[in-house]
């Protein structure tokens, strides 16, 4: 057991570790991984390709949002249905705990250099996204579609040898990731709840757990269940996360220039270049920043592909949104819970004990009960979410069968449960090796492959533009 633990932190350490250190002035440096390497300069790329989609095409995102959802197929979702699935995955614990750990280490400019990756990744989950639509395939088990990573990777290899097969090693090494990475989020969010819920109410994690567990059984293990409850659940929680934050802004409005003075400031280092903490302000935020909107890493497309949309483009304009929506909308109300919080109120604590007492600050009890309740609510989505992504990659690798979409469903729960009573620390590396590793494959191949979804991008645009001239005749 000892030997995969090592073998789990090695390859944990050779994706999210320094791979190169680059010096500062001041006798600082910047740590560069190895997936910060490879999102990065890949966002960019997509960023000036695209023409800068994020700002550009903002309005359009929006439109398409509002558009009145179209489903006549009965199992099939919608692009906002899909945009729905994929933000309960992508707002969950790092939401919370994750920009905690960043502004704890780096400080108030993280948060900036948090918003400058969320900009960045919306143009690769654009791109993702879209030949998730372009690629999808039906679906005999659950109706509908069905597709992402491990279906565009496994034509692209069709394309670039010659001749159909069963499957492709990449595509394999793809789904196996995955498979992996979800079960190890699995344990990280019980554990995450019943320690919440045991510091807010004293109840047991036993309790917490086997109630969590239940009520996720309920849901995963029937057939269409999942995009119901999260249909309700996600604009509800999302909704109430903001309101309590812009009440909490309203109420220190007197700050919150200052505030944002703090953020611009740290973030180009003003104060942290002669400490040398600079690169710990810039590479916290970058990181924590890919980790919580996940564009890249191959997750939401395997949402995005089972969407019913008009046209391919309309999803990854969904899912560039959900990037934004994740980053620059949830994290943010973070943040600003915690930089509005006197320092001395929360010097020597970390994590969701910091956030638990910034809003106990602000909001007395009612603030400690409302954040275990908004973990709980981020948690048990993300889960029955990354269920729901599980079922193309199980289906990729073991068939159209229910047997299998079962078993990964029990193994899952089971995770849950073990994950609610027990703190293993291996099991968070592993949910980062699972996602680094996705990431790797993922952006081997949607980087040949771009040039499908920037065609798919301009034909959408005519389309934009003719629409526009119709309207104004």
């Amino acid at each position: 057991m000892e030997f995969i633990i090592n073998i789990i932190s090695a390859a944990c350490n050779f994706l999210w570790g320094d791979l190169i250190t680059i010096p500062l002035p001041g006798g600082g440096s910047v740590g560069i991984s190895l997936l910060v390497l490879m999102l990065i300069p890949t966002g960019i790329y997509f960023t000036i390709r695209t023409r800068f989609l994020p700002l550009r095409l903002f309005p359009e995102m929006l439109r398409v949002t509002a558009e009145k959802r179209v489903n006549s197929h009965g199992s099939t979702i919608s692009g906002v249905q899909a945009l729905i699935v994929s933000t309960a995955t992508r707002v969950g614990m790092g939401n919370l705990i994750g920009v905690v750990a960043a502004i704890s280490a780096g400080g108030a400019g993280a948060v900036f250099w948090m918003w400058v990756t969320a900009l960045i990744g919306s143009s690769t989950a654009f791109i993702e996204a879209t030949l998730a639509q372009l690629h999808k395939e039906k679906d005999p088990l659950y109706g509908g579609y069905r597709g992402g990573p491990a279906y565009y990777i496994h034509h692209f290899v069709e394309q670039m040898r010659g001749g159909s097969r069963r499957y492709s090693l990449l595509a394999v090494l793809f789904a196996v990731s995955g498979l992996i990475c979800w079960c190890g989020i699995s344990q990280v969010i019980s554990n995450s709840v019943s320690s919440a819920f045991q510091n807010a109410f004293s109840i047991p994690p036993i309790y917490t757990t086997v109630i969590l567990v239940l009520l996720a059984a309920v849901i995963v293990l029937r057939k269409n269940a999942t995009i119901k409850v999260l249909d309700v659940l996600v604009p509800i929680m999302a909704a109430c996360y903001f309101a309590i934050t812009l009440f909490l802004i309203i109420k220190n409005i007197a700050v919150i220039p200052s505030v944002f003075q703090r953020i611009f400031e740290e973030a180009f280092g003003i104060r942290q270049a002669v400490a040398g903490g600079f690169g710990a302000v810039l590479m916290n935020g970058v990181k924590r920043g890919l980790f919580s909107n996940e564009a890249g890493s191959g997750s939401a497309p395997c949402a995005a592909a089972a969407a019913d949309s008009s046209h391919p483009a309309k999803t990854g304009l969904l899912q560039a949104l959900g990037v934004f929506i994740d980053t620059i909308v949830i994290c943010s109300c973070t943040a600003f819970i915690m930089l509005v919080t006197p320092q001395e109120y929360v010097d020597g604590l970390g994590g969701m004990d910091l956030l638990q007492a910034s809003m106990e600050y602000h909001l007395g009890r009612f603030g400690v009960v409302f954040i275990a309740l908004i973990l709980w609510l981020f948690c048990f989505s993300t889960f029955i979410g990354i269920l729901f992504y599980a079922r193309s990659n199980v289906a990729y690798l073991f068939g159209d069968s229910w047997v299998s979409q079962t078993a990964y469903k029990v193994l899952a729960l089971v995770m849950l449960f073990v994950g609610g009573l027990a703190t293993y620390t291996f099991v968070w590396d592993l949910g980062d090796v699972g996602v680094g590793l996705m990431t790797v494959f993922n952006i081997i191949v949607i980087i040949p492959m771009s040039g499908q979804a920037l065609d798919c991008l301009r034909e959408y645009e005519r389309m934009m533009a003719e629409r526009k001239k119709d309207s104004i005749s």
